[in-house]
C-alpha cells in the first residue's frame, strides 16, 4: 500500500443484475470527473456524455463476465470500473485487429471500458484498487482500455499501471481518436 492510500475506502463488485439502480450514480461520478466533457457541447454528438455512458453499460450488460466495481467512502460512492471478457474481433475490430500481435489476440482479454472516480478522491490509489479488483474478478491475460490523448490524468494512471501504447482507435470513422493502450497482466500465481 503506498502511503496516498485511503484505508477507509471499501470496494465492492457488482454482477450484471446488480447494476441498473447503479446507473444515475456511476454517471453523476463520471460527469465530475470529465468536466471538460460535460461542458463541451460537441463531446455529446461524439458519444462522451453521462447519457452515452448509461446506455454503453446498459448495451454491455449482455457481456457474460461483466464486472462493475464501486468504491464507498463513508457509504457513498466515489469511484467506479467495469469491464467483461472478450474477444479480440470484438474489442478491437476488423481494422485494427491486423495490428495486434498474435499471442495477444490468443489470450485471455479484458476490455476495460470505463475507470472513474471523483476529482476530491482522486490521487488517493481508489483507481488502482478498482483496477486491482477488475483483474481479481475477471482474470486476464491480457487487458485493453481506449483513452482520450488529452486525458492526462486518466493516461498517467494507466501509464503507472503498466498500459503501454498500442496504437489509435477510433469507434467510427468520424468519431473521436483515442489512444488503445494494452496491459500484460502478470500472474500473481
Amino acid at each position: 500500500m503506498t502511503p496516498s492510500t485511503r484505508t477507509d475506502v471499501v470496494i465492492r463488485t457488482y454482477g450484471t443484475g446488480q447494476v441498473p439502480p447503479l446507473l444515475d450514480t456511476i454517471a453523476d461520478i463520471w460527469a465530475d470527473a470529465h468536466p471538460e466533457l460535460v461542458n463541451n457541447p460537441g463531446a455529446s454528438t461524439d458519444g462522451l456524455s453521462a447519457d452515452a455512458l448509461r446506455r454503453q453499460v446498459v448495451g454491455h450488460l449482455r457481456h457474460e463476465g461483466f464486472t462493475l466495481v464501486a468504491a464507498y467512502a463513508h457509504g457513498t460512492m466515489v469511484g467506479f470500473g467495469y469491464a467483461f471478457p472478450c474477444t479480440p474481433e470484438y474489442w478491437y475490430g476488423p481494422d485494427l485487429l491486423p495490428d495486434i500481435p498474435e499471442h495477444v489476440r490468443e489470450g485471455r482479454l479484458m476490455g476495460l471500458c470505463e475507470l472513474a472516480v471523483s476529482p476530491s478522491w482522486q490521487s488517493q490509489g481508489i483507481g488502482s484498487r478498482l483496477h486491482a479488483e477488475l483483474l481479481k474478478a475477471i482474470n486476464p491475460e491480457w487487458s485493453s482500455l481506449l483513452v482520450r490523448p488529452d486525458n492526462t490524468g486518466g493516461r498517467g494512471l494507466y501509464d503507472r499501471l503498466g498500459y503501454e501504447y498500442a496504437g489509435p482507435y477510433r469507434n467510427s470513422t468520424d468519431g473521436p481518436e483515442f489512444d488503445l493502450l494494452l496491459l500484460e497482466v502478470q500472474s500473481t500465481a
